[in-house]
């Protein structure tokens, strides 16, 4: 399986990303070394995810969410998670 996510940021900015191992990839992105982008944006929140099949759709959703404005993708924090391990 493969995750689409989206995380809002301490400064209310969103991280859009993909991964094969959701829960591995939270915690390196609350360490500080998931990516310099959040690493400097601490702590994080997961605001949204989307599971597929297969990494390849999931990195197409990735790359179609990072051109949403940022309007829309604060929309998201109104959804409901679709993430099991969620706390929304």
């Amino acid at each position: 399986m493969a995750w689409m996510y989206i995380l809002k940021c301490a400064d209310d900015s969103y991280y859009v990303g993909s991964t094969k191992n959701l829960d591995l990839r939270i915690a390196q992105h609350q360490s500080g070394k998931g990516s310099r982008y959040t690493s400097r944006r601490l702590p994080v929140e997961l605001v949204y995810g989307e599971e597929y099949d297969r990494v390849a759709d999931a990195y197409y959703r990735e790359k179609q969410v990072q051109n949403w404005s940022r309007a829309k993708k604060r929309s998201i924090d109104k959804w409901k998670c679709r993430v099991a391990s969620c706390a929304c």
